[in-house]
């Protein structure tokens, strides 16, 4: 596949090799479903070259890496779409007809990874596809639901809605990295002591945890042999099971823990009209962005010894309020992991983060209940609470008298926790998805904003084209050869983009606009 020759004799003896050793079946006796797991498992292994390249590109590179933040990617069906990007399509669809299959049908068999259920995740999917094709170096971060969407059905003349359990069968094109696991703390009380620093110091007691651990789905360039990560965090129990309490007969005690991080990933979007579920989407919230800023840290120090240099290789991009909490929680690591000063804090978090808005509706921004906020994240709270004293303090020296701008654009107000607000505030970049939407947010929804910050505010909108973005230093493609990526590379520069590229533009692919930041 790619530039090397195709050998269908190859690929046919790997679908026929992996239906063996998976289900000890020749291709005549193996299911429609056990076949595209075979056919899956032949094109990963294509994949997983690509994606050791890209790695080891920017092990050695060290460019600026983008995390997109989303509770939500719509992907769609990934088999198909990566024999496309791969240029392999027609090749594996006639050497499938050789032995009597049809790669359509055998596409057919593969769930629609279940991870998103609206335009908000397929905005993010796209983008994804996007940077990947634009070769520049990015991770999605999500969650890795067991039940993102549902089935229609429709009983006795009604529609309702059943599980869609896309993870039943397994999922070829994913990847466990138990390797790269982090605890996740939330509730207890925060306990405060005065170190031989003369300075005080924040620790998180009491409290419940959970592991994340990441699962990694490639995203294939298109013809440039460049290939991103979308890493989507499972949960998993500190404890898989407590044999005192089930001894003692107390059975839900055993398994609360496992419970707690099961639900933690069951659903996408909770209903939230009682207290559980509010609690529930909080959680999931700062259980991935918890997640992956530490793996985002870890990665950083793996090269670097100052966080001060973090803005220059590093971007947070918060696709809508969810995860708004990013922000504490950035600026939690750096001043109690760390141990950072609240000014040097700030200064790297405020380079760091930005934030992409997707509603013109001011009820529709995200808001909690500070009650709740408290009562689950409690030295984020504290954090947020700062935040919003420092800002309040600016906003009345900006405005004197004027308590109504406090009202608009206070973060904490009458009982609520205002996420968009955090995400304007601390966020160097704030954008809409089209340039109208973006117009109403300035005119109109977050016209006080745009007053006080309005250098942060620009517009993204995503279009295609083929055009070739210049870049300072040579790419992943140019190195494995492509052909397209050597007529057009220019070593111009690419200042100002959210992420440094892997892969200079190969001709007629999927872009987003030339004149924008990587989101």
């Amino acid at each position: 596949m790619r530039d090397k020759v195709f050998s269908k004799k190859e690929f046919i003896a790997s679908v026929t090799e992996n239906v063996k050793t998976m289900y000890r079946k020749t291709l005549k006796e193996a299911t429609q479903q056990e076949i595209y797991q075979a056919v899956s498992l032949a094109v990963k292994d294509v994949v997983m070259d690509e994606w050791m390249a890209t790695q080891q590109v920017i092990e050695k590179d060290d460019p600026k890496i983008l995390y997109y933040m989303s509770m939500e990617f719509l992907m769609g069906r990934a088999l198909g779409n990566n024999l496309i990007n791969l240029g392999a399509y027609g090749e594996v669809k006639e050497a499938l007809e050789e032995i009597g299959l049809d790669l359509s049908v055998i596409e057919d068999q593969e769930p629609d990874p279940a991870l998103g259920n609206g335009g908000l995740g397929r905005l993010a999917a796209c983008f994804m596809d996007s940077l990947a094709t634009l070769g520049y170096a990015a991770y999605g971060c999500g969650i890795r639901y067991r039940y993102g969407m549902f089935k229609q059905q429709i009983i006795d003349g009604f529609q309702v809605e059943v599980p869609d359990n896309w993870l039943k069968d397994g999922y070829p094109f994913e990847l466990r990295r138990p390797e790269y696991c982090y605890e996740i703390k939330f509730g207890g009380h925060v306990e405060e002591t005065a170190g031989e620093d003369g300075n005080l110091h924040f620790e998180q007691v009491g409290y419940q945890s959970v592991l994340a651990i990441p699962y990694d789905m490639p995203i294939v360039g298109y013809g440039n042999h460049v290939v991103d990560s979308l890493m989507i965090w499972d949960a998993q129990p500190k404890e898989e099971f407590s044999l005192d309490s089930f001894d003692r007969g107390d059975y839900d005690q055993a398994v609360e823990q496992e419970n707690l991080a099961r639900n933690l990933v069951e659903v996408l979007y909770p209903n939230d009209n009682h207290v559980k579920g509010k609690e529930l989407r909080l959680k999931q919230q700062y259980f991935f962005v918890s997640a992956s800023i530490q793996r985002a840290l870890e990665r950083f120090k793996k090269h670097h010894n100052d966080l001060h240099d973090l803005p220059k290789k590093v971007t947070f991009q918060m696709n809508d309020t969810h995860p708004t909490v990013a922000v504490a929680e950035l600026m939690r690591i750096l001043l109690d992991e760390e141990g950072m000063s609240w000014d040097e804090a700030w200064e790297i978090t405020t380079h760091c983060v930005a934030y992409t808005n997707h509603t013109i509706m001011a009820e529709a921004l995200e808001k909690w209940p500070i009650d709740i906020f408290q009562r689950l994240l409690p030295r984020v709270y504290q954090i947020v609470d700062e935040i919003n004293r420092r800002f309040v303090e600016e906003i009345r020296a900006k405005y004197p008298d004027n308590e109504e701008k406090v009202r608009k654009m206070a973060i904490l107000y009458d009982g609520q926790v205002k996420m968009a607000n955090l995400a304007i505030v601390a966020g160097y970049s704030v954008n809409g998805v089209a340039r109208l939407h973006t117009e109403i947010l300035e005119k109109q929804e977050l016209r006080d904003f745009y007053e006080l910050f309005p250098e942060k505010f620009n517009n993204k909108n995503q279009r295609y084209h083929t055009e070739t973005f210049p870049c300072t230093w040579k790419s992943t493609a140019c190195r494995l050869g492509n052909k397209a990526c050597r007529k057009r590379l220019d070593h111009k520069s690419c200042e100002g983009r959210g992420s440094d590229k892997i892969c200079n533009r190969s001709e007629s692919t999927a872009g987003i606009s030339g004149d924008q930041k990587a989101e």
